[in-house]
């Protein structure tokens, strides 16, 4: 066999292989969103759409059970949203700071404890929030539980800052530098030129940072049940509260196979599936728009 021949040959064999690993992806994605609805929609049917979805109320082993998922859902977005709100700002910053202003040894040496924090389990985020910020959150505001809402939202918000950096870091090295030097040639300063010619020439990077860190922020289980107190209540900031993802860990293990609890506990997990599903499909919208113009 010739050369180029065997290096041709190679070429399609791993050509192969990569389409593949990207058809099972593509079947892995299939099969939950098959199993989830399917298993998902008998409780749905039985519960009643409206019910299910904004009742106030779930007692999934009282005498008449309830299965209302509202306090779940509006915990979840507003979690969310205050990790969000804490953690992009700051992680936007960060990463601005270390792409263009930090020297390379700072950079380096930043990034390698950011690689640090993005590899600790979730279980020391919560573990460190249950024996450090709770009783901070009771001292400091004199209360007699300091597991809530509060506490959740700030573990999060720590715990997103990992792909937020390193996502926007990247985005921002991959602007070509003639860019700032046009910027810089037509008498703006470092700081215009950063924030305003760096930054939205690397927006699409930077959006993609923010959804990761809300998948990471939604997704989240163990965390964030150590540090609510996992009580099914409508959000407060200082009362105990149970995610849509810490309802399923904590009934799944003990839910018999094939009840209407354990169903809508699959209906719970569709929820959540669709849901981040919704916010991937609306970054997809905008990024796409902006190419097109």
């Amino acid at each position: 066999m010739k050369k180029r021949d065997k290096k041709q040959l190679i070429e399609h064999i791993v050509h192969g292989i990569f389409a593949v690993l990207g058809l099972v992806t593509v079947a892995s994605v299939l099969i939950i969103t098959i199993y989830l609805i399917v298993s998902g929609m008998p409780a749905l049917w039985e519960i009643g759409i409206t019910d299910f979805l904004f009742g106030e109320k779930w007692a999934s082993t009282a005498a008449e059970p309830e299965f209302g998922i509202l306090p779940f859902v509006l915990t979840s977005v507003y979690g969310t949203a205050g990790a969000v709100l804490i953690g992009v700002p700051v992680g936007f910053m960060a990463a601005v700071y270390l792409s263009k202003k930090a020297s390379k040894k700072v950079k380096n040496v930043i990034l390698i404890i950011i690689d640090m924090l993005a590899g600790i389990p979730s279980v020391v985020y919560g573990l460190v929030g249950m024996l450090v910020l709770v009783p901070a959150i009771r001292i400091l505001f004199n209360i007699p539980d300091g597991s809530g809402l509060l506490a959740a939202i700030i573990v999060l918000s720590v715990m997103i800052l990992p792909s937020v950096i390193k996502v926007s870091v990247t985005a921002l090295d991959a602007v070509p530098k003639e860019y700032e030097e046009a910027s810089l040639a037509l008498g703006a300063n470092a700081n215009e030129t950063y924030m305003r010619v760096s930054v939205p020439a690397a927006k699409s990077g930077i959006a993609a940072a923010v959804v990761l860190g809300v998948g990471r922020a939604i997704g989240e289980a163990m965390a964030v049940m150590m540090v609510t107190g996992n009580a099914p209540n409508m959000p407060s900031i200082f009362q105990s509260v149970r995610f849509l993802t810490t309802a399923i860990a904590s009934e799944m293990a003990y839910s018999s196979p094939g009840t209407l609890q354990q169903n809508a506990l699959f209906s719970i997990a569709l929820v959540l599936f669709l849901f981040i599903l919704m916010i991937n499909a609306v970054l997809n919208f905008f990024l796409k728009g902006d190419k097109d113009q």
